[in-house]
């Protein structure tokens, strides 16, 4: 008796080599951007449901607005140059169901405030207007910080359109007769 016959190949290391390339090529087209704003496909798949709740965490829903989640609270960032001047990233940001943001209550906006040298006044700026904020008191009352005034030419300051000024809202104590 001789040598067993040889058992027919399954080509195993041709099929290994297949699969890799296989996957490899879907690696690739899973993380090639498919949009002008250079989305993925691995950024697009997950929905509300995967992200992790914390603060930071920033936020659009179906319309032009971004938030972020403060506090359990969702805080509009008013401008474009809010959201640079805070450092948020474009990568940062999930897009979630309307249902979604929904569930948070409504927090103060992020503005950036503006002040030119020459001048004392502070403004808000919110959805490209400058509102000025109208005094100290209204300052402190929204929560604002010095570190948080971003000095700014004053010819940029003027060419900026008026919003309504941000005043403070007074607050009513009754008094107790005796």
């Amino acid at each position: 008796m001789g040598p067993p016959a040889p058992l027919p190949s399954i080509n195993l290391g041709r099929a290994m080599a297949r699969l890799f390339m296989v996957l490899g090529v879907l690696v690739v087209l899973i993380n090639v951007p498919l949009n002008l704003q250079g989305v993925s496909l691995a950024r697009m798949i997950p929905d509300s449901a995967a992200l992790i709740i914390r603060d930071g965490l920033v936020l659009k829903g179906n319309g032009p607005d971004i938030y972020v989640l403060q506090d359990n609270k969702l805080r509009w960032i008013s401008s474009l140059e809010a959201f640079d001047y805070f450092g948020y990233q474009w990568g940062e940001v999930h897009v979630v169901e309307d249902s979604f943001l929904g569930q948070f209550e409504k927090g103060r906006p992020i503005h950036v405030l503006l002040k030119c040298p020459t001048s004392p006044h502070i403004y808000a700026l919110e959805s490209g207007r400058k509102r000025w904020v109208k005094d100290i008191a209204t300052f402190v009352a929204e929560g604002y910080v010095w570190e948080d005034v971003k000095m700014v030419d004053c010819y940029y300051l003027r060419q900026l359109p008026n919003g309504t000024p941000i005043l403070k809202t007074p607050v009513f104590r009754r008094s107790h007769r005796i």
